[in-house]
């Protein structure tokens, strides 16, 4: 264990205010817990299904001091903040009338958080540090269901204190949803145990439901602390005698005994709430100046989520279900829980690694931001991982389920950080698109449905989610070193890309005109660029596919189209500072562009720098091109902005609109979403403005975007647009790649870097499918770089080659 609160510095803080800031705890696609800027456990997902504002009833810290003949007690958390304007004041459930501290303030660099709370009455400190074990290039490790939490006392008075912190936990794996009065809705019989040895702590679960139930639940709380009570069920009274009883024993005296199963009269509801709460309360006397940590593993077991895209619940017909992968090596939380205790130490250790490479870095405090902020898209329930390994994306999701299926190939076209990560993810998600979506003449569904038991995607498709697809597989080939990843995958590709020409060039020139779906959910009609660039990466793509496969003449043909359609759509698309869309009526089909300044004008040749592939089109009219982006589309104060359509971004915030007119010709319908701001294309562009060489516009871009996800506007740890945590802003860690200068091909064991910013001293994270560490430059004495780039750690590697 290594207390990390003082290694958290270079990131900005959060106080109690700031109610929008939620820190994801959990694993790759096991659900999560949040925690907010005054320390509260918020947002309960662990039930395979978001669930943005659920709170779980009577779950909450406490802590117990006496000190000196005098006694103190507060829930862990920072007061409640305004608006108080509930219809029936707060429920009991939410202790909101209990004691609290009058400060707090988090301090959050992904994947560790850190809260300093604050009580100048107190001859007490208490800070919480949190996370959830993060081994990038290692899934199985990122998935622990788990929320490590650890109170840290410090006595600054002049006494010795006796210090207990009860950690409480309602029994929630037969919960539902809620009903009236905010009740909770149970559905089936659950039980608390007490558990005793290496862990302390309650393991509750579900009772009566076959193994493969979705209602199959099970959820823990632990202590490795040996000195602790445990108190495995509240006393069940009527209306609120469970929480009063709790409440006086642990205020009297900070040790709760294991109450008998009592109960009192009254509304058999209320009876149930004690039954379904277990507290565990380590304790310790600490001596003047010293400092003890108290320390929780919250963790669960939700092994079944329902087949399919579905998500919604119905006790009365329970549906058919299928494996969560991140619970196949555990038979319950408690095992979880245990599992966790004996692994955690070389978890944490390779935690704290990774947190060291990316925050050591010299890149701009706002790139680290955006970087890391957006990992926890891969960990939210935005994500999620079947028990045959597959991995699969919603875009984003709404407050309590997902939202829109299918690991949408054109909105995770635009994120760079599973391939970089996690790359036998991204692996799984070209495989599945290939070998199962992509139909017999080439066609690729852009929403994955068949492999979880669903027909098809019925609709035509999706020009840049298909063509980004098969240049996303060259990147997942060239990241690996895989052959057999193109052996295996590239047939498919090279006929999803013979695809194009028969259904988007309608007069056999190579350039794409006809009708093109896309991911502003509409159709573009006639050459443009966007949909043309993307063909051209995936034509560069496709030779060295073609090539690797031994398919030399078919190679050849793809570079012989490549040469003549990049001068093609140059000459008939370059409109002086940008490129536009050619249609002779720009008014005969609704939503479409025309003239107007696309910031996903060249979406192509982003794809193709992160993919290592070279230009696509003239490098000086991509380089024009993209500054135009910025130099017409930026906004440094909405204020004046007017949009009619979703709003993402508003009043004096900065932001880059998706699309402007700067020389007139605006259609009277433009396409649907041309006035919003998104942060994903925000990063997007910021990324192919530095891969240009406009490192202070693009810089601009990323620190627009970070400056609305302040704590109070929204939260720093979600990026929404259509949804929560939506994948399309995972480009951020394309801006990192371009800052460094990172290109890597494993298929010949080449790897470069050549950093835009801090070049005579430069310091970065890097990774590959091998391995990941820092990269580091600076100017020697005589004038010449002195290059060194450290390993951290290598993927396969035994334990003891692990970093130390």
């Amino acid at each position: 264990m290594t207390a990390f609160s003082d290694r958290l510095t270079r990131l900005r803080s959060y106080d109690h205010t700031l109610g929008e800031v939620a820190f994801l705890l959990g694993g790759i696609g096991t659900g999560n817990v949040s925690v907010g800027a005054r320390g509260e456990l918020r947002d309960w997902e662990i039930w395979n299904a978001p669930g943005k504002g659920v709170r779980f009833p009577y779950s909450f810290f406490a802590l117990h001091v006496d000190s000196g003949g005098n006694t103190w007690n507060r829930v862990l958390e920072a007061r409640l903040q305004p608006p108080f304007a509930n219809s029936h004041g707060f429920d009991s459930a939410d202790t909101a009338g209990l004691p609290r501290f009058p400060e707090s303030r988090l301090r959050a660099e992904y994947p560790l958080c850190c809260v300093d709370l604050v009580d100048e009455q107190l001859p007490v400190r208490v800070r919480l540090e949190a996370f959830t074990p993060f081994v990038p290039l290692d899934a199985d490790a990122s998935s622990w269901p788990c929320a490590v939490l650890r109170y840290f006392v410090r006595n600054v008075g002049e006494h010795p204190a006796f210090v207990s912190v009860a950690g409480s936990l309602a029994n929630m794996t037969t919960a539902y949803g809620h009903g009236l009065f905010n009740y909770v809705r149970y559905h089936g019989e659950s039980i608390n145990t007490r558990k005793d040895g290496a862990l302390r702590g309650v393991h509750m679960e579900s009772q009566g439901f076959a193994a493969d139930h979705p209602m199959a639940r099970s959820m823990a709380i632990a202590t490795t602390n040996e000195a602790c009570t445990i108190r495995p069920t509240w006393y069940q009274g009527a209306w609120y005698d469970s929480i009063q009883d709790f409440w006086d024993a642990f205020s009297r005296s900070g040790k709760l005994s294991e109450t008998s199963p009592e109960s009192g009269a009254g509304n058999e509801m209320m009876r149930q709430v004690g039954q379904k709460i277990g507290t565990v309360a380590p304790w310790a006397t600490i001596a003047p100046g010293d400092e003890t940590m108290f320390e929780f593993f919250l963790t669960w077991h939700m092994p079944n989520r329902i087949g399919g895209w579905d998500q919604a619940y119905n006790p009365d017909a329970p549906p058919v279900t299928i494996g969560n992968h991140y619970a196949l090596p555990f038979e319950n939380a408690w095992d979880v829980a245990e599992s966790l205790a004996v692994h955690l130490p070389r978890l944490e250790r390779l935690t704290h690694t990774f947190h060291q490479a990316l925050f050591g870095s010299t890149l701009p405090d706002d790139v680290l931001d955006a970087v890391a902020a957006n990992i926890t898209v891969l960990r939210s329930t935005t994500c999620f991982r079947v028990d045959d390994g597959q991995f699969y994306g919603w875009e984003g999701c709404f407050p309590g389920q997902g939202c829109c299926d299918g690991s949408c190939t054109h909105v995770w076209n635009y994120e760079a950080t599973l391939p970089y990560l996690f790359p036998e993810l991204a692996q799984s998600m070209r495989k599945n698109e290939f070998l199962y979506e992509v139909e017999a003449d080439g066609k690729m569904n852009f929403r994955s449905r068949k492999q979880l038991g669903g027909a098809a995607w019925d609709m035509p498709a999706a020009v840049d989610g298909q063509n980004g697809t098969i240049v996303r597989l060259y990147r997942e080939w060239k990241l690996s070193g895989n052959d057999q990843l193109i052996n295996d995958l590239g047939p498919s590709a090279l006929r999803a890309l013979d695809y194009a020409l028969p259904c988007w060039d309608q007069d056999g020139d190579l350039v794409l005109d006809s009708e093109q779906h896309n991911t502003y959910d509409i159709e573009f009609f006639g050459p443009n660029s966007l949909a043309n660039s993307m063909y051209l990466a995936a034509l560069k793509a496709g030779v060295e596919i073609a090539r690797h496969l031994g398919q030399e003449a078919r190679a050849q043909q793809y570079a012989k189209q490549f040469a003549l359609a990049s001068q093609r759509v140059d000459d008939l698309l370059w409109g002086g500072e940008y490129y536009v869309q050619k249609l002779d009526d720009i008014n005969a089909h609704r939503y479409q562009y025309g003239v107007g300044c696309l910031s996903d004008q060249v979406l192509g040749q982003y794809m193709a720098h992160v993919a290592g592939l070279g230009y696509v089109l003239p490098e000086a009219h991509v380089r024009q091109a993209i500054h135009s982006v910025f130099l017409y589309n930026f906004r440094p104060d909405l204020s004046a902005h007017e949009n009619v359509q979703r709003t993402f971004a508003l009043n004096d915030e900065a932001g880059l609109l998706l699309c402007s007119w700067p020389h007139g010709g605006r259609p009277r319908f433009p396409f649907v979403y041309s006035d919003e701001v998104w942060t994903g294309i925000e990063y997007q562009v910021a990324a192919s403005l530095i891969f240009e060489g406009f490192v202070d516009e693009g810089l601009t871009l990323v620190s627009a975007a970070r400056a609305r996800h302040d704590g109070l506007r929204r939260n720093p740890f979600n990026e929404v647009e259509c949804g929560n945590h939506y994948a399309r802003a995972m480009a951020a860690w394309a801006v990192l790649i371009a800052l460094s200068g990172h290109t890597c091909d494993l298929t010949r064991d080449e790897q470069r870097f050549d950093p835009k910013i801090n070049q005579n001293d430069f310091q970065c994270f890097f990774s590959n499918g091998r391995e990941w560490g820092v990269y580091r430059q600076r100017m020697g004495e005589d004038g010449q770089f002195i290059r060194d780039t450290q390993v951290l750690y290598t993927k396969g590697a035994s334990e003891k080659q692990a970093p130390a």
